[in-house]
């Protein structure tokens, strides 16, 4: 039995600034709470594995204080692949200049995995894009300038396409919104298998 998407309690399972700006953007009202799930994963774990079992992960992470409420649950993770190596959130400046060292001149990919589930009704659904992205040549010195800004700091692949890591982005092909953390038409598409229509309200 669909229900009516106003009787839907929505929950993000994060506490990203930038999954909870694009939720958002879609206009249906939501709660955050911010999961502390284990992000660790086996070192033989594909790219694909990795974003779709973290999302789950973190999801069902809040479901014991999610309460009684018919809610739906998201849970999202993203990361940045390079030449099969993942690269996660950088540990220093350091290790932020490596990566986007790494990066550019070159294409990488972006996964992310989006976990949705219906505690009520033991439905879970999950799945994943991703966005190839090509980076332009770079100088040190431009380098060094982007990792003063701060904005590396807590991005994986140490940039943020929807700031001024923007600026140093030559070409991506497939969804934007992937990349910044929460692809929104998979999501919608997504939340319809919940009775939550983001178009029909």
């Amino acid at each position: 039995m669909e229900l009516d998407n106003n009787t839907r309690h929505i929950i993000l399972a994060s506490g990203s600034p930038r999954r909870r700006e694009l939720l958002a953007s879609l206009g249906l009202p939501f709660e955050v709470l911010s999961s502390d799930a284990d992000e660790s994963t086996p070192p033989e774990w594909s790219p694909e594995a990795i974003v779709r079992n973290l999302a789950l992960r973190k999801a069902e992470a809040v479901i014991p204080v999610a309460g009684d409420r018919d809610a739906v649950i998201i849970g999202s993770d993203t990361i940045v692949v390079l030449d099969e190596m993942v690269l996660g959130k950088p540990a220093d400046e350091q290790d932020s200049a490596r990566m986007l060292g790494m990066l550019q001149g070159r294409t990488h990919q972006v996964y992310t995995g989006v976990a949705c589930i219906g505690p009520a009704e033991g439905r879970t659904l999950v799945d994943h894009r991703v966005t190839s992205v090509t980076m332009r040549a770079m100088s040190e010195e431009e380098i060094s300038a982007y990792i003063a800004t701060g904005e590396p700091a807590d991005k994986a692949g140490s940039y943020a396409i929807q700031g001024l890591g923007a600026t140093l982005v030559e070409e991506i092909e497939g969804c934007y919104f992937n990349v910044v953390g929460l692809p929104l038409s998979l999501l919608s598409g997504m939340l319809s298998g919940f009775g939550i229509s983001v178009l029909n309200r």
